[in-house]
């Protein structure tokens, strides 16, 4: 009777103490569910602070401070949604891992708004409001704040959903709506409106066709060749040449453009010669590098893995010297107007300010940044080393034709336009190719020469030219290998979805905003 009773005591404590196991592992849960959220509350509030000692005791020192905690609450947001794509197809591609590409991305968008950030920033984005219309300081500075916090909660809110948005789309649609409710519709120019929405669709085309463009001369004279490693020692060299003079054109135009002024001839000859020189060293990576690979897609992957990492620690650097400005513009624009009083055309950005949007980038990207990455580099389509390095080439293409034009094209619309581009273009050249279907009966027909089994044949091959995993094959139906390829429409509809949507759901966003300011200050 007694064991009985000291049975059921230890089946009673057993019970309690696996409650408590579950508890505190919920427990667990929802604290880490809560870091990120807390540290972004302290990076904010460390911002605040920092700004109170820079403005204390000056003019409009309150509007400041609050303005200051806005900013980094944007620049976090940036960081979360918008550098998310400079990095996701080298991850999607397995040429980074996660961790190193938050790392790798933090430091080189930090040293790009610091380095080659714009000292000065318009204060109307883009020029869609007439400053002569907004001369009031007071109304300026709300009609800059409003457009700060609606810009900021839109991104928030893409960034939850899943949804890459341009940031430089959503800071027009604030200043738009904030700039309507203080000085009406005759304050905007329509015309700088509408280029803005041509680059809606005009950026993830583009975009996209050139990824495609791309992806389509490597399958024709890289990967459908019978003798694989030569063509790539011919060809690999030509497009990492390309994209280094490209992006050598662009970062002089961005970092040298802080100290001279760079004609168009001077870019275009420097492209030129970077070209020329990288095309040299590249040469001799390729042919060093594919020593005693095998003639299979999978030793290709190689060879385009470290021009991929670069090309996104590049792109990144670029998109911190390019898109600081979307964090820091609205804030010194409201600095000026609190400690001068008036209203400028461009106003200068303090080192200060600088910080605040260079650090909360790279902040928000660590924090929140790998949902976007995930979704843009795993989940619309299946990427590779080569496709992803379409993505990337196209990027930095597209961004510096665009600028060199003068088109106010969107880096966002275009990186994840060259996803798309390179996912629908696979489709159909997976289902409509002369060449892939002449390849794979050669590479069939000397596979059953060899007296292998027919069915074993038919999968190797398959797998093979669907680039999976490094490593034996398993057997792969046609029906599984056709799934893969194919670009997931529910993430093609929610993304244009947001695209369409940005401008006028921050302008409405602005617009409570800018009223909701005015009652409070």
């Amino acid at each position: 009777m007694a064991l009985s009773a000291e049975l059921a005591r230890k089946e009673t404590l057993d019970k309690d103490l696996e409650k408590f196991a579950t508890v505190e592992e919920a427990a667990g849960v929802l604290s880490r569910g809560l870091v990120a959220p807390g540290l972004a509350l302290l990076f904010i509030a460390l911002a605040s602070v920092v700004t109170s000692i820079y403005v204390v005791g000056q003019p409009g020192a309150v509007v400041i401070i609050a303005a200051a905690a806005v900013g980094g609450y944007m620049a976090l947001n940036i960081g979360a949604n918008d550098v998310a794509n400079n990095v996701s197809a080298a991850v999607g591609a397995r040429a980074l891992t996660l961790g190193s590409a938050l790392v790798m991305a933090a430091i080189f968008e930090t040293a790009g708004a610091l380095i080659a950030g714009g000292d000065v920033v318009e204060t109307i984005s883009k020029g869609i409001i007439d400053p002569a219309l907004v001369a009031d300081a007071n109304t300026f500075i709300r009609l800059m704040l409003g457009a700060l916090i609606s810009s900021a909660l839109w991104i928030n809110l893409a960034t939850w959903i899943g949804a890459p948005v341009s940031t430089t789309h959503s800071v027009v649609g604030g200043v738009l709506g904030a700039g309507v409710a203080a000085a009406g519709m005759a304050s905007v120019d329509w015309s700088v409106m509408s280029a803005i929405a041509a680059s809606w669709v005009i950026s993830p085309l583009v975009g996209g066709a050139i990824a495609a463009l791309f992806l389509f001369f490597i399958k024709s004279t890289i990967i459908y060749q019978d003798d694989k490693l030569t063509a790539a020692r011919r060809w690999v060299p030509v497009l990492i040449a390309i994209m280094a003079g490209s992006f050598a054109a662009y970062l002089a135009s961005k970092g040298l453009g802080r100290v001279v002024k760079l004609g168009g001839l001077t870019l275009a000859a420097l492209g030129l010669g970077s070209t020329a020189l990288f095309w040299v060293v590249s040469h001799r990576y390729v042919a060093w590098q594919s020593r005693g690979m095998d003639n299979r897609n999978q030793s290709l992957r190689k060879l385009f893995r470290l021009p991929l990492v670069i090309s996104a620690a590049l792109l990144s650097f670029a998109h911190g010297a390019n898109d600081v400005a979307n964090a820091v513009g609205p804030l010194a624009a409201i600095v000026s107007a609190a400690q001068g009083g008036g209203v400028e055309a461009k106003v200068g950005i303090p080192l200060w300010v600088m910080l605040i949007g260079a650090l909360g980038i790279s902040i928000g990207l660590i924090l929140f940044g790998p949902k976007l990455i995930r979704m843009v580099g795993e989940q619309i389509t299946k990427l590779n080393p080569m496709r992803a390095f379409c993505v990337a080439l196209s990027a930095a293409l597209t961004v510096i034709v665009a600028s060199a034009l003068g088109m106010p094209v969107s880096s966002t619309h275009i990186a994840v336009g060259a996803v798309f581009g390179v996912g629908f273009f696979r489709e159909w050249y997976t289902a409509n190719s002369p060449r892939r279907r002449a390849y794979l009966e050669r590479k069939m027909a000397r596979r059953r020469a060899e007296r292998e089994a027919s069915a074993g044949a038919i999968a190797d091959v398959l797998a093979d030219e669907a680039d999976l995993d490094n490593g034996p094959s398993p057997p792969v139906s046609r029906d599984e290998i056709t799934r893969r390829n194919l670009v997931r429409r529910a993430h093609v509809r929610t993304i244009v979805a947001a695209w369409v949507t940005t401008v006028p759901a921050s302008a409405l966003l602005a617009v409570g905003a800018f009223h909701l300011i005015g009652l409070v200050f």
